[in-house]
């Protein structure tokens, strides 16, 4: 007689860190993204950020810069290493860790909202609307994040799936959070939107070529992702108390606004001081003795209060002589670096263009000479 025998399957159970509900588990796979997009930008900025810092002046754009470089690491880097630990416990570890990531976070976000306060208001002139505006804006957003701090707790989870900060109780209303600096964004998005499509009228260009020229896309890009932040705050349900859905995106949302607010900060043209200028032609003011602005293209001589601008495409003489004294010194011009004498006078030659050797104009009197430039963007070069 034979005998069977069925061996029951022996029951086995994955280990909390890998038993994971899906919303979890896709946070976790978001937050590997986080810090990857974190490292590269981080590696991608690396060469900018030390020609920045070998700068001597420390403007409040060049501070924030840096400020945010060291504290969106310390902030994302811990909160990770916590995100992913295996061996804290929910009863003691978590419970002191939560404040870190929502505290970390609004300064954070108050540093990337400075920045944007900053630069719209050199935008604008320091216009005292707009810089009133922004900085209310600024004001309310650092009281409601610190409010809001203290509704935060830390996740449910199990021992060993780390360590999340996330809304009391899932409570929706804990989004102003995410919405306040959200709307300053938007703001500041608005106006430099606006102020570039004012440029149209002086100098056409594309739409593309608009976007890159002052860097629309970066205060889009920190718009959106704060946006998409934002609706889920208030549109996602929870299944239970649990369910980290609300903050899947906070982390992504934390890093590309540093990141982006950061290159807003390496787009201005010039010098940071009093948050930059704005140039409508993308091209840096010189500092030589023959100094050139962004307007429309030509050569301006001022004599006394005066001014007169030569258009080039108007004119038609290859150069002037202008009075640089008396004394005699050696031949200079602009493509020899000289200085003529001129019977007996020293005359800087100051070529425009044209086809003869001759038609100088010669003046008297001393003169500053601006020279206009332009940048087209439209075109490209044509070699003559």
């Amino acid at each position: 007689m034979s005998s069977t025998s069925s061996a029951a399957p022996a029951s086995t159970s994955l280990p909390a860190s890998l038993d994971l509900p899906p919303h979890l588990s896709a946070q976790k796979y978001f937050f590997v993204c986080t810090l990857t997009v974190l490292a590269w930008d981080t590696l991608v900025l690396t060469p900018r950020s030390y020609k920045l810092g070998r700068s001597k002046n420390w403007p409040a754009l060049k501070a924030l810069y840096y400020f945010l470089q060291v504290w969106v690491l310390a902030d994302f880097v811990v909160t990770g290493a916590m995100f992913f630990s295996t061996s804290v416990t929910q009863a003691n570890d978590c419970r002191r860790f939560w404040p870190y990531e929502p505290i970390c976070t609004a300064i954070l976000l108050f540093a990337a909202s400075s920045i944007h306060v900053i630069r719209v208001s050199a935008i604008y002139s320091h216009a005292s609307a707009t810089r009133t505006t922004l900085l209310a804006l600024l004001f309310v957003q650092a009281v409601v994040t610190a409010i809001c701090c203290g509704f935060y707790r830390s996740v449910g989870l199990r021992d060993g799936q780390g360590c999340i900060a996330g809304p009391l109780n899932n409570m929706s209303w804990v989004g102003i959070y995410w919405l306040a600096p959200t709307i300053l964004y938007a703001t500041s998005f608005s106006l430099a939107l606006m102020k570039s499509l004012g440029t149209l009228e002086a100098k056409p260009l594309t739409y593309w070529r608009l976007m890159l020229r002052d860097n629309l896309n970066l205060y889009g890009a920190v718009l959106l992702v704060n946006l998409v932040n934002v609706l889920f705050y208030f549109i996602m349900t929870p299944t239970d108390s649990a369910d980290p859905i609300k903050t899947i995106v906070s982390s992504m949302a934390g890093v590309l606004t540093a990141t982006m607010s950061m290159r807003i900060v390496l787009g201005v043209k010039g010098p940071l001081e009093n948050g930059g200028s704005f140039t409508a032609s993308g091209s840096a003011v010189p500092s030589s003795g023959i100094s050139g602005s962004l307007t429309a293209p030509g050569v301006g001589v001022a004599r006394g209060g005066g001014a007169r601008t030569f258009t080039l495409g108007d004119i038609h003489v290859q150069s002037m002589n202008v009075e640089r004294g008396t004394k005699e010194e050696g031949p200079w011009d602009l493509d020899k670096n000289s200085v003529e004498a001129v019977g007996g006078d020293a005359k800087a030659v100051l070529p425009i263009g044209g086809d003869g050797d001759s038609d100088r104009i010669a003046s008297r009197v001393g003169v500053q000479i601006t020279v206009d430039q332009e940048v087209e963007y439209d075109r490209p070069l044509r070699r003559k």
